[in-house]
């Protein structure tokens, strides 16, 4: 009898403590090899805060201001903050929801009714006052826990989401700051070559009154001075531009005074990348994190899919006590109670449940094409800024050199047409070639600093070795 006892309540508390019908979570295999082109992978490395990485004091400003101010990384904090209320509102599906209530019923019913033809006409009131489960769900098929699962993964998708927000946000204000750096440089490039060429126009132009210079040689000067103008006024206009690129991104005016130190001729000093890569990529990459939660997000789906199949049971319930008067509603004989059970079996549905299984199903392959796609830009997104760590110090050194060769040329021939040895065209050439390796030099250097900002976002927010 004992057995039989046993072998009947087993199943039984099998059944109350509810089953999970979700698919068991395996991480997908990594569609990529996991080493890098210009590094040898190497343990974990500590995140680095943005304060250390980027120590220049104006792009720490403004890194500063857009953190307090910028409007996407608002609605990235507020969708985490409705993802996190989401959670709560399917963890409190789980739980019953108590209520009480209280209630006034007064009727009269006259003589003349077949039901009061023997009593007379009749005026009677009933008060009722008591707690009361509505519909609650015992969820033995574990479809508001899939729910449940469903929203929590998807809460902390949200979450990783901002943080790749706030780290891709400091990214492009930094980037935002050398170019307007870079830009302002070119404009007091083009200021000086500007100045530079008006004065020899000018000195040009006493030449030919003296019958030194040809009519050619103004017209060949008159040009340079030109192309300049023209290359102040773009510059001028690019660079009000960059401004307002950044008051974008910071959300609010700039400080006038930092505007106007705008240079590249600062010491940068980022951190130096370590000897190897991390090995714990996919954990640091908080866009890779979010396309995993997703993913999860998705395969709990799957099981509140399947548990739609099956039977749901609900419960409502409600007791207190009822009386004729509110000075009786409280006295003995007057308790009363409610217990409405109730199952919901599914029978025919047209195909809805195996098609929202299926919807669920295909939907988590979605999810994993995502999930591998955002491991792929990883990748490369970080071998191509390993790929030109080395090769920009290799160009910035071989330009230097250019521009000193240029210069040499350049005084070398303006010397030369002085003496009357040489025309004023080789003047003109070595000019133009010295004012183009100087902007090829200022492009460089904004590459390389660019280079460690995206490295920097790149590995998921800095690194330290």
């Amino acid at each position: 009898m004992i057995v039989n006892v046993r072998c009947t309540l087993l199943p039984l508390a099998l059944l109350l403590a509810g089953c999970s019908l979700q698919p068991e979570y395996h991480r997908p295999a990594m569609p990529v090899e996991t080493r890098y082109d210009q590094q040898t992978p190497v343990g974990n490395v500590a995140d680095l805060p943005w304060q250390n990485f980027f120590t220049d004091a104006g792009m720490r400003q403004l890194i500063a201001l857009s953190l307090q101010n910028n409007r996407d990384l608002r609605v990235a904090a507020l969708n985490v903050e409705q993802a996190r209320a989401a959670v709560q509102v399917n963890r409190a599906a789980l739980l019953p929801s108590i209520s009480a209530t209280a209630s006034q019923t007064s009727a009269h019913e006259p003589a003349n009714l077949y039901s009061t033809k023997s009593s007379g006409a009749v005026t009677y009131h009933e008060l009722n006052a008591g707690l009361g489960v509505t519909s609650w769900e015992l969820d033995f098929f574990g479809r508001l826990r899939s729910l449940r699962d469903e929203a929590q993964e998807q809460y902390l998708s949200t979450e990783a989401t901002e943080r790749a927000t706030r780290i891709a946000l400091i990214a492009q204000v930094a980037s935002a700051w050398l170019t307007l750096c870079s830009d302002n440089d070119l404009l007091h490039l083009a200021q000086q070559t500007a100045q530079s060429q008006q004065k020899s126009y000018e000195l040009t132009q006493l030449s030919y009154r003296g019958g030194v210079s040809s009519d050619v040689d103004v017209a060949q000067a008159e040009s340079t001075v030109r192309s300049a103008e023209a290359d102040v006024a773009s510059y001028t206009r690019q660079v009000r531009q960059d401004v307002d690129a950044l008051r974008l991104l910071a959300g609010t005016d700039l400080p006038v005074d930092l505007l106007k130190n705008a240079t590249l001729n600062n010491r940068w000093d980022f951190p130096a990348t370590p000897a190897g890569l991390p090995s714990d990529l996919l954990t640091r990459r908080p866009d890779i994190i979010a396309a995993e939660h997703t993913l999860k997000a998705a395969n709990a789906n799957i099981g509140a899919a399947r548990a739609a199949f099956f039977p749901s049971i609900s419960l409502t319930a409600s007791g207190g006590s009822a009386s004729s008067s509110l000075g009786h509603l409280l006295e003995g004989g007057t308790a009363s109670w409610s217990f409405v059970p109730s199952i919901n079996l599914p029978i025919f549905d047209g195909g809805v449940n195996q098609a929202n299984l299926d919807i669920a199903k295909i939907e988590k392959r979605i999810e994993i094409a995502n999930y591998e796609k955002a491991i792929q830009t990883a990748f490369k997104e970080v071998n191509d800024a390993l790929a030109g760590q080395d090769t920009w110090q290799d160009q910035l050194t071989a330009l230097e050199k250019e521009v000193a060769a240029n210069q040499r040329d350049y005084d070398y021939s303006e010397l030369r047409y002085k003496q009357g040895i040489d025309n004023y065209l080789n003047v003109l050439v070595a000019q133009r070639s010295l004012y183009s390796a100087q902007q090829a030099w200022i492009a460089a250097r904004l590459g390389q600093l660019n280079q460690k900002i995206t490295l920097y976002e790149a590995l998921g927010g800095g690194w330290k070795a």
